[in-house]
């Protein structure tokens, strides 16, 4: 069974950088693409950003272009998302996941069960 480990959240001021980082046990990444996603109250889950297994490719939501970089680490198994400039509205808890390309990663279905998240706060 996979189990998503997020963590790296926290509470920042508007403006402020945090970095999530995203860990498997129970498998590696090997020849998947992953991704970021968030879930903000009362809203239903949206995709973040994805990357291909080779690092190569990427992709971002358009409220997150510029501000936010995912990357990852094959060798550790890690997958990343630096996110600068964070804005109030990128409050929500931040949850990785895997598809067979970025593509398919952003459309959320998600290969593996969800983890428990990460907690994101921006206070303005």
């Amino acid at each position: 069974q996979v189990q998503l480990v997020e963590s790296g959240g926290g509470l920042v001021q508007a403006g402020g950088s945090l970095r999530l980082s995203c860990a498997a046990s129970g498998r590696t990444f090997s020849g998947n693409a992953m991704g970021w996603f968030r879930q903000a109250p009362g809203k239903e889950r949206e995709f973040v950003a994805a990357i291909n297994w080779s690092g190569v490719i990427t992709s971002y939501a358009d409220s997150v272009k510029g501000r936010f970089t995912i990357s990852r680490e094959n060798a550790k198994n890690m997958v990343y998302l630096q996110m600068n400039a964070l804005k109030p509205e990128d409050t929500a808890v931040y949850y990785c996941n895997a598809d067979q390309s970025p593509s398919r990663v952003a459309a959320g279905r998600g290969l593996w069960p969800w983890g428990q998240g990460t907690q994101v706060t921006v206070s303005s």
